[in-house]
């Protein structure tokens, strides 16, 4: 009988006229696209978030390419996932800069992972949107990086005001021993205090504990008014059940960054809470975009972030069809030229500052009742 193995010589030469096949096949998807890169945390403390963001960015590629892609190409981008580790994201920015070859990075989340990052991407001339992260550290980046969201001096302005006005006179803060937490109760006490009140305890908490009691116990004893907060989703969850389980929920809570703060904490618990967030979806565009969104995925969106990943790829989209190019520096240019004008987003108007800084940035009063984040 005939033997239906294929002799060896034979199989290599199948297998590499298939590699061969494959690399073509690669490389004219290639030619016909323009990708842009992404790095998100989808897997970690701020999955959650991470996730609806990626649902919004996904979303916006769907539209550019429904109107035709970009210079006549389809749009595509690559999303790498953080897990919430700096090195993590730094390696998957070092992948999308030189084995990718992306002009745009989009990312990250939490400003401790995003400053390591973006300061490797602007040494390598790429450019950078920030699309979640407050620091005002981001400033300091360098020409090449933009951010599509406020940074925390209106966030901290903005919060403290609000607190103020709830009558709250002497509070206590907790956040997240990093750069986004530090820059948040360093500048919230600021305006807080500017306005006559008291931050009457400060804790930085160490992320990834199994108990926060320590510190939740230190901040009671206290007695203040109000408990002001900002923690990453898993984290948060832990914060908020702890709250409940000491009776420290019979003062009020105020959360900054509510949608962060309450993403993964269960409705039973989160439920009376008031806070402040990132100025969701605007206007008629904003509406359209959270409709197209709920379709798609079947449910609303759960942050306030995923809009301004949406907006990151519509932005990026028009600075490519402006700069009819698709080199870094082109887009840079274009990305000033836009932001100097304005450019029409689901999140509003963006305009950049002389360092690339959204400037009148949106911020939401939320809160949370019957299981949802509601305006007040």
């Amino acid at each position: 009988m005939r033997s239906s193995r294929v002799p060896g010589f034979r199989r290599a030469r199948i297998a590499a006229a298939a590699s061969l096949l494959t690399l073509a096949g690669t490389a004219a998807w290639a030619q016909d696209s323009v990708n842009i890169g992404a790095v998100l945390s989808l897997t970690g403390a701020n999955a959650t978030v991470g996730e609806d963001v990626r649902r919004g960015i996904m979303l916006g590629v769907e539209h550019v390419n429904a109107k035709g892609g970009v210079l006549g190409k389809k749009f595509n981008i690559i999303i790498e996932d953080s897990g919430g580790n700096p090195t993590t994201a730094l390696n998957a920015a070092r992948k999308l800069a030189t084995v990718d070859k992306v002009p745009v990075v989009m990312g990250e989340y939490s400003s401790g992972i995003t400053l390591p990052m973006a300061q490797y991407l602007v040494k390598e001339g790429v450019t950078h949107l920030n699309i979640a992260s407050s620091s005002t550290k981001i400033r300091q980046l360098g020409a090449t990086s933009f951010s599509l969201v406020g940074l925390e001096n209106f966030g901290n302005q903005f919060s403290a005001k609000d607190t103020w006005d709830q009558g709250y006179r002497k509070v206590a803060v907790i956040a997240p021993n990093n750069a986004y937490g530090q820059g948040v109760l360093e500048g919230y006490k600021a305006e807080f205090e500017k306005l006559g009140g008291k931050v009457v305890t400060e804790v930085l908490y160490t992320a990834g504990q199994s108990t926060y009691r320590r510190e939740l116990q230190q901040m009671s004893r206290s007695n203040p008014d109000a408990y002001v907060y900002t923690a990453y989703g898993q984290e948060s969850a832990v914060i908020n059940r702890e709250a409940e389980e000491l009776g420290l929920r019979k003062t009020p809570w105020y959360a900054i960054l509510m949608s962060m703060s309450l993403s993964d904490t269960p409705p039973a618990i989160a439920n009376g809470q008031i806070g402040m967030e990132l100025g969701s979806v605007q206007g008629a565009a904003g509406k359209a975009y959270a409709d197209a969104f709920k379709a798609k995925y079947t449910e609303g969106f759960k942050t306030s972030y995923t809009g301004y990943g949406y907006d990151g790829v519509l932005l990026t989209a028009a600075a490519i069809e402006k700069a009819k190019a698709t080199t870094p520096a082109a887009i840079q240019a274009a990305l000033k030229e836009i932001g100097a004008t304005g450019f029409p987003g689901v999140t509003g108007t963006i305009r950049f500052d002389q360092d690339r800084q959204r400037v009148d940035p949106p911020y939401d009063k939320l809160k949370f009742e019957g299981g949802k984040l509601a305006p007040r």
